[in-house]
């Protein structure tokens, strides 16, 4: 079973409750200039990598775990991040980042499952990515919408909490914990 796979079922739930939901929207990211630590994006992901994380789904319920090693490498002014995944059923995903380094804490990328330009913001300790994915779901593909919120906290572990959309609806949300190999 794929993650898109999961997305299915909570569709006809999420589009019924749309009005109740409305829009999702995390901080504003100029909330984090003060922060005790600085995040700069090239340098934590250059090297290997290791991330745990969970899919719920709207209701809060787990659908799937997974494990992801990744390999960033920089090169003319490019941090590229080899994803591997292996999801808890034993499947196996690749993704493979290309992404910008703009300066003064932007950031642009690409990806193979990734339509347009994703973007992303770092200020203090945190970093917001937005982007578009297109996911195969049965015999369709849906295309997501992910807001990824990182935060770098203490001993080098950085957290994601990605918020999951459909037609601006929240169908689920990932969870992503981040350990930066030595």
């Amino acid at each position: 079973m794929r993650l898109s796979d999961l997305f299915a079922p909570t569709l006809a739930v999420a589009t019924s409750a749309a009005a109740a939901t409305g829009c999702v929207s995390g901080p504003n990211i100029v909330e984090f200039s003060d922060a005790p630590r600085t995040l700069v994006l090239e340098d934590y992901f250059e090297g290997k990598t290791t991330a745990y994380g969970v899919f719920e789904d709207r209701f809060g319920k787990v659908r799937r775990s997974f494990k992801v090693d990744i390999t960033g490498t920089i090169e003319d002014g490019v941090l590229t991040l080899d994803e591997r995944f292996k999801y808890d059923d034993g499947e196996r995903e690749t993704r493979v980042w290309e992404i910008d380094i703009l300066g003064d804490g932007f950031y642009r990328g690409t990806a193979g499952d990734v339509p347009d330009y994703a973007e992303g913001q770092v200020v203090g300790n945190a970093f917001n990515w937005k982007y578009k994915v297109d996911l195969k779901v049965g015999y369709s593909v849906w295309n997501v919408g992910f807001d990824d919120w990182m935060y770098l906290l203490e001993d080098g572990v950085l957290i994601n909490r990605a918020y999951v959309t459909r037609f601006g609806i929240r169908i689920g949300e990932v969870t992503i914990a981040f350990q930066k190999e030595t």
